[in-house]
């Protein structure tokens, strides 16, 4: 892709046509495709049934559950669509398999969570911790490449580690771990390793079999689609652990995991968010490979947010008073996601964030549920950062645009 399709994509978005609203508010939530609410409304509208009856609608709602695995699968690069679970939230599918898994723990295992951890990476595990008696250890990221380094992972694994909770790219500093190397040493002292990767996803493309990770997390409304958690597992995990479900749902893989009737409608949207983001890498060639598509979305996008968050950061460094939480070097832009927060040294991030949302900017400020990274960074937990995030729909225009209204705000 010679030139990023910015118009043709944004043309995607109707939410974008609306040029008074500067949508950066992206790592809560993306907005969405058309082809996402359409198809929500077209399985509601012609395909609304639940699932295993004979029947016409019953047989279609079923083929659009079973698709929905599939093409996760794919984006995840998964083995097997049975490998993935599909639920209501990150969240809500990590409590889901912490409950499974606190019964394999006993008293005096560790459980480790890292520094750079969004709250539903975290809770679930102090739970199960605390049900099990487990020691929870914690390991910080680094003041200087705002990542998990090996070594200080190497300092709290134990041959007691059961598990480690680790994020691929934090919602607050915006770095990226090195998944890979963390994993393989975790699996060196026996632990399993659940990886949050809700802001990961949005920006490069998943490989769980690269990863070498046990568990995989998501959601799809991160990466415009609608409100769903997307779960890779390995399937061995999936048939031994015990799930709480009702007597009647079926054993099989990945059924046993989802309890009750699926967001049918939701599951048709998570299609075609996938599909979107496969239109959107074929317009760089005629790839025939779903994956190879994928690939080329991702690397189009990536190279223009990394051009976006240089100007926003570089702006953004240029105001005083103003100090930005993650890395700013040009040189390692690629070893982070396009998720900018910062702090003034006088302006409350409230204060900034309700001066920009009057300037049709919509960012986020506080804590942003990363109550880990606050607390490392000694900020104060309610006040927080103020947070950007960029998204590959977003313009220089905007840009250029939200560093104006910041700096008003801050005079």
């Amino acid at each position: 892709m010679t030139c990023f399709p910015i118009d043709l994509v944004r043309e995607q978005f109707p939410a974008l046509a609306d040029q008074g609203r500067i949508h950066v508010d992206n790592p809560a939530g993306t907005q969405v495709p058309r082809r996402v609410a359409d198809a929500v409304a077209d399985t509601l509208l012609h395909h609304n049934a639940n699932l295993g009856g004979y029947f016409a609608t019953s047989r279609e709602a079923g083929a659009i559950v079973e698709q929905a695995h599939k093409d996760a699968a794919t984006l995840f690069g998964a083995a097997n669509w049975r490998e993935i679970v599909i639920g209501p939230s990150m969240t809500a599918l990590t409590f889901h398999i912490a409950r499974a898994l606190a019964p394999t723990f006993s008293a005096g295992d560790e459980i480790i969570i890292t520094g750079m951890e969004h709250d539903g990476n975290v809770a679930p595990w102090l739970v199960a911790a605390a049900h099990r008696g487990c020691t929870v250890r914690r390991v910080p990221f680094d003041a200087e490449s705002w990542r998990i380094e090996p070594a200080a992972l190497d300092a709290v694994l134990t041959p007691r580690t059961r598990l480690l909770a680790l994020n691929y790219a934090s919602n607050l500093t915006g770095s990226i771990n090195d998944v890979a190397a963390l994993t393989a040493r975790a699996h060196q002292v026996g632990a399993l390793v659940y990886v949050d990767a809700v802001q990961f996803a949005p920006h490069g493309l998943l490989d769980v079999a690269a990863l070498g990770c046990d568990f995989c997390a998501a959601s799809a409304y991160k990466f415009f689609g609608p409100h769903l958690g997307v779960l890779w597992a390995r399937a061995d995990l999936l048939r031994d652990l015990t799930p709480e479900k009702v007597r009647p749902a079926s054993n099989d893989i990945p059924w046993r995991w989802e309890r009750g009737t699926p967001q049918i409608e939701l599951q048709a949207g998570l299609s075609a968010a996938i599909a979107y983001l496969d239109w959107l890498g074929a317009q760089s060639g005629d790839a025939t490979d779903p994956r190879t598509r994928l690939a080329n979305a991702f690397s189009a996008a990536t190279a223009w947010e990394a051009t976006l968050a240089q100007t926003l950061i570089a702006g953004l460094k240029s105001l005083p008073g103003m100090t930005i939480h993650g890395i700013t070097n040009p040189n390692r832009i690629f070893f982070r996601v396009p998720t900018i927060s910062f702090t003034h040294e006088i302006i409350a991030p409230a204060t900034i964030a309700k001066h920009l949302a009057a300037d049709g900017i919509f960012v986020w400020s506080g804590n942003n549920y990363a109550l880990e990274v606050v607390r490392q960074l000694g900020l104060p937990e309610d006040a927080g950062v103020l947070r950007i995030g960029l998204a590959h729909y977003n313009t220089a225009e905007e840009i250029r645009r939200i560093l104006e209204s910041v700096e008003t705000a801050i005079r």
